[in-house]
């Protein structure tokens, strides 16, 4: 029976997320709302900034955690007007429209903005009825050719909702940057406890089991969404979102599952629980008309440019990839080393070199997900690697690398090790002497782990068995990154505890690669 009610839910969520994005719903129109609660609970959101266009994002859920996934909303569609503005105040109105919030898509509203003027910040906001939505502030592109002195981002990744608190999101929100990349990991499949983790919530047991049709996934993201932090991220600026494995489940490649003993272990029924998780994802974040699910099928992989500065080359490592080798197992094996063995599929992989080897900006920054880096876990004799990391694609990286060495100053961006850690770019890492080709920044987790600490053993264990690895710290955080013409610098930015709210930021360790000579060196 349990099957039986995933399908049939599975199935309705992808045929009518396909039917919304058509513009058509077959419920009522709601003419005159009245909510029982603010309608916009959930907050508002902007991302993928182009040099003339951004995508605004908001929910309708006066209840977010309603048990049956609506948020508290009738089964009615509802009018939302929208307007942007080169003030706070709204004095001077630049666009302005109306559309459309539809049941079939949880009441969530993505607008593509375009006719705005490149490198600007703008203020938004929504209205539903009588009630108007907190102004989100976002910042469009610089326009193409542009020549920029600076760019500033950040990076940031997992987001266990019960093993900590967003406090980083918090301080992320009061950082002065253009554009916040996230790689992976926006919420958790885990079953949560009656108490919520760390964070002493009740939750009821409907919202803390493992999700696996679309309201169960609907409520996963509510839950993970309905924070004061987060939502003050999302409010100060654009996102640009990718995702990681536990927007579905731990370590998912394809169509397989890896969770022993569940019915999606059945590749069909894993496919309809890809297509709940798939339409949550676009539902509750601000991604593109592009960037739809069709079912358990959507394209993230995405290109966004910054003047003649950087092009930025997000990547989906989970979608496309070959089963993982050595039984996904922490260890070595001839497998990881086999020619065939994909992390982002021919067209993806393609639609990368060709990208790479067009691009005239001076930075080729490449966000994505697992450690390109080798990661060999045990120091001394023997070797240990994680299956799930490029290390287990070996040629797979080998072609990366090989294209990254034709281009100029690369860097690429990475989130899921729960860590900080900065390491050099080898051709070959059994070969000491070997060129360095570019960098690798990674970030650790916003809350996920829980408090960690600066050196833990697995930190110290990396530094010994990887000479190319420069840096790690086990502690909470996100990386703010500046980029000029002479250098891109990463601050690691850390956090002395999440497992309760108000915690300090401080910079742990910063890093800089130079324009020309690929490598690491302290700040």
């Amino acid at each position: 029976m349990a099957i039986g009610r995933r399908e049939v839910l599975l199935s309705g969520a992808a045929a009518g997320l396909a039917a919304a994005a058509t513009g058509f719903s077959a419920s009522s129109s709601w003419a005159d709302p009245r909510f029982s609660a603010d309608p916009f609970a959930l907050g508002v959101a902007s991302g993928d900034p182009w040099p003339d266009s951004v995508v605004l994002w908001t929910r309708l859920a006066p209840q977010p955690l309603a048990l049956d996934g609506l948020g508290g909303m009738p089964q009615r569609k509802i009018t939302v007007d929208w307007e942007v503005a080169a003030d706070e105040r709204f004095r001077r109105v630049v666009r302005r429209g109306r559309t459309v919030a539809v049941p079939e898509l949880a009441h969530s509203v993505h607008v593509e903005v375009d006719g705005l003027a490149p490198d600007r910040h703008y203020y938004y906001r929504f209205r539903a009825g009588r009630d108007v939505s907190p102004v989100g502030r976002t910042r469009t592109a610089p326009a193409p050719g542009a020549h920029l002195r600076s760019l500033d981002f950040g990076f940031v990744s997992c987001q266990a909702w019960f093993e900590g608190f967003y406090t980083a999101y918090r301080h992320l929100s009061e950082e002065d940057i253009a554009v916040v990349f996230h790689l992976g990991d926006y919420i958790y499949e885990n079953r949560i406890d009656a108490n919520g983790g760390v964070r002493g919530t009740p939750v009821p047991a409907e919202i803390g089991a493992e999700p696996f049709d679309l309201t169960q996934y609907r409520l996963r993201h509510a839950l993970h969404h309905y924070d004061p932090d987060l939502i003050a991220a999302h409010q100060a600026h654009p996102f640009a979102l990718v995702w990681d494995d536990h927007e579905i489940e731990d370590n998912w490649v394809g169509d397989l599952s890896k969770a022993d003993g569940e019915p999606d272990n059945d590749p069909a029924v894993f496919r309809r629980r890809k297509a709940a998780a798939f339409q949550a994802y676009y539902e509750h974040l601000p991604l593109r008309w592009p960037n739809q699910p069709r079912g358990p099928e959507a394209t993230l992989y995405r290109r966004l440019g910054y003047g003649r500065l950087v092009d930025f080359h997000l990547l989906d490592t989970r979608q496309y990839r070959a089963d993982q080798a050595c039984g996904d197992k922490t260890g070595d094996c001839a497998d990881r080393l086999l020619p065939g063995r994909q992390v982002l599929g021919p067209q993806q992989e393609q639609w990368l070199y060709d990208g790479l080897r067009r691009s005239r900006a001076l930075w080729q920054i490449v966000p994505q997900q697992i450690p390109v880096t080798q990661v060999d876990t045990v120091p001394g004799d023997g070797r240990a690697f994680v299956m799930d990391f490029w290390d287990g694609y070996k040629p797979a990286r080998d072609r990366l690398f090989t294209a990254l060495a034709e281009v100029g100053n690369p860097v690429v961006l990475t989130g899921d090790m729960h860590r900080h850690l900065a390491a050099d770019l080898k051709l070959d890492f059994d070969d000491p002497g070997s060129r360095t080709i570019g960098v690798e920044f990674v970030g650790t987790s916003i809350s996920t782990k829980m408090d960690g600490e600066d050196l833990d053993q697995g930190g110290q264990d990396l530094l010994d068995a990887n000479p190319h690895i420069k840096f790690t710290s086990y502690q909470r955080g996100y990386v703010r990154c500046t980029v000029d013409e002479q250098v891109c610098r990463a601050d690691f930015r850390v956090l002395p505890y999440v497992t309760r709210p108000g915690a300090p930021v401080s910079t742990r360790a910063s890093f800089v690669t130079e324009n020309g000579n690929p490598g690491l060196q302290p700040a």
